[in-house]
């Protein structure tokens, strides 16, 4: 499997690009600025992109979709929770200025829907709190955890849709049990483990 991270825009956003080593085919996560950079790399890996999955509709996470979709011909998956932020932008004065307004998304992800890229399969955890759309995506021992957690810390609940009770829920219920050595790349910082979090994540000990 190939990964390769992006670190992208006034908010050191992480991209990342996932691709099969057998079919070339791949997926974009969270295309959040600096769209010339993301399809770049796109090309120096040789990867098709078939679908650009936003792990969250928040504008520091898709500034970059509408020139990145538009250059790839990708489908684009979000949760039915959150698809409507990507037109409203209701959050632009927070994360910076507003980005070209893309249209609707091609695909709308629920909780336990399959993302297949070549022999890759990821399986979709709906994790609401951060906001009400919030997902991660689970396969090959890697967990892609958007704004849900970080390497010690987790997703702001203090902005419109936020929910600090459905965010620790989301952690606690569907995350924390997941096996300790799974590998999680979050949407912002570096990458951690399950095991890593639940020994010293400040915010989920008991």
């Amino acid at each position: 499997m190939i990964i390769r991270k992006l670190v992208v825009g006034p908010l050191s956003s992480n991209c990342y690009i996932v691709g099969s080593e057998s079919t070339h085919e791949g997926m974009i996560i969270d295309p959040a600025d600096e769209a010339e950079r993301i399809l770049k790399t796109v090309t120096e890996l040789g990867l098709e992109i078939k679908v650009i999955v936003l792990t969250h509709g928040h504008p520091d996470h898709v500034g970059a979709l509408k020139p990145v979709k538009e250059a790839s011909g990708a489908e684009v998956a979000v949760h039915s929770d959150d698809a409507e932020w990507l037109q409203n932008q209701p959050l632009s004065m927070v994360f910076g200025p507003a980005y070209p307004p893309p249209d609707a998304p091609d695909r709308l992800l629920n909780e336990g829907d399959i993302i297949d890229i070549g022999e890759l399969r990821f399986s979709i955890i709906h994790t609401p709190g951060h906001s009400p759309g919030g997902i991660c995506l689970l396969g090959q021992g890697v967990l892609f955890s958007g704004d849900t957690l970080f390497n010690s810390g987790i997703g702001r609940y203090d902005l419109p849709g936020g929910d600090y009770d459905r965010l620790i829920d989301s952690l606690q219920t569907k995350l924390m049990p997941l096996p300790a050595e799974t590998i999680v790349h979050p949407g912002h910082g570096p990458e951690t483990t399950i095991g890593a979090e639940r020994r010293s994540n400040p915010f989920l000990r008991p």
